[in-house]
């Protein structure tokens, strides 16, 4: 495996929000990978939650300032960087006022505006890229964590195809088993469709708004591979990876995790070699 960076995307990244299983998984995996010689960045959310100042965080100029449209509206991108100690790995932060609260926020706006989730996440999608794109920095595999993350393989494989940043990435999705309830906005397909995607590209959704599950498969099916990244996953959507004859990783447990979650990118990298 030649080209050794690795692109995470995480929904949460501990310590800068509270520790759970989802937060803890997005800031150790990439840390144990970087630990192994891997060159490691790894991309979150900027929530409102998130204090700027005692984490650290500053924005980065020369990556902010693009506009991102979204159902014919102008969102700007702002990127702010943080350095995670003692690691120093790099984290960056996907901001924009109108998806993400400014300080002071209680909770996250995942959960206080789930009215937007669609959009936030089309956002959060197409920031990452283009923010990787103008960092010069092609990735050999791209992992994505978290159901806010499952709109990433699908526009890599089919809005970024041909890009030569992109063209060669692997992309990895962990199935885990945090999920939200209820439903996203039924427009979602549509304003994913104004953007060019093809009804086959959009085929996981199905014809009712979105769930956690067709969230899931969509990212399922546009990924080069899956990984079981919590005891607790729904078997049903392991199955379904199977059905459509996708790498599976099973759940790697505790210890040396980061090992075998090494070996399966290089696995994936070569071919199979």
């Amino acid at each position: 495996m030649e080209n050794k960076k690795l692109l995470y995307i995480s929904q949460e990244i501990a310590p800068y929000l509270p520790d759970s299983p989802l937060a803890l998984f997005g800031r150790d995996l990439p840390q144990k990978v970087q630990e192994k010689g891997f060159e490691v960045r790894t991309f979150m959310p900027k929530y409102g939650c998130i204090n700027e100042r005692r984490n650290q965080l500053h924005e980065v100029i020369r990556l902010s300032g693009m506009n991102i449209i979204i159902d014919d509206s102008d969102h700007p991108l702002i990127i702010k960087v943080a350095t995670l100690q003692p690691s120093r790995m790099q984290v960056y932060f996907i901001d924009n006022d109108d998806y993400f609260q400014r300080a002071g926020a209680k909770e996250l706006e995942t959960v206080s505006s789930p009215g937007d989730n669609d959009e936030r996440m089309m956002f959060f999608a197409r920031g990452i890229i283009e923010t990787v794109k103008k960092l010069r920095w092609d990735p050999a595999v791209i992992h994505c964590t978290g159901w806010i993350s499952t709109l990433v393989p699908m526009y890599v494989k089919r809005m970024y195809h041909d890009d030569p940043a992109l063209a060669k990435s692997k992309i990895v999705y962990s199935l885990r088993s945090e999920k939200f309830d209820g439903t996203l906005d039924a427009r979602l397909g549509e304003k994913l469709r104004m953007l060019q995607f093809t009804d086959e590209d959009l085929a996981a959704l199905g014809d009712t708004p979105a769930d956690c599950t067709a969230l899931n498969k969509l990212a399922i099916m546009h990924s080069d591979a899956v990984v079981v990244s919590s005891p607790d996953v729904d078997p049903a959507l392991v199955d379904f990876a199977r059905s459509i004859s996708k790498p599976v990783l099973e759940y790697p447990g505790e210890e040396d995790f980061a090992e075998k979650y090494a070996e399966f990118y290089k696995t994936l990298v070569n071919g199979g070699e």
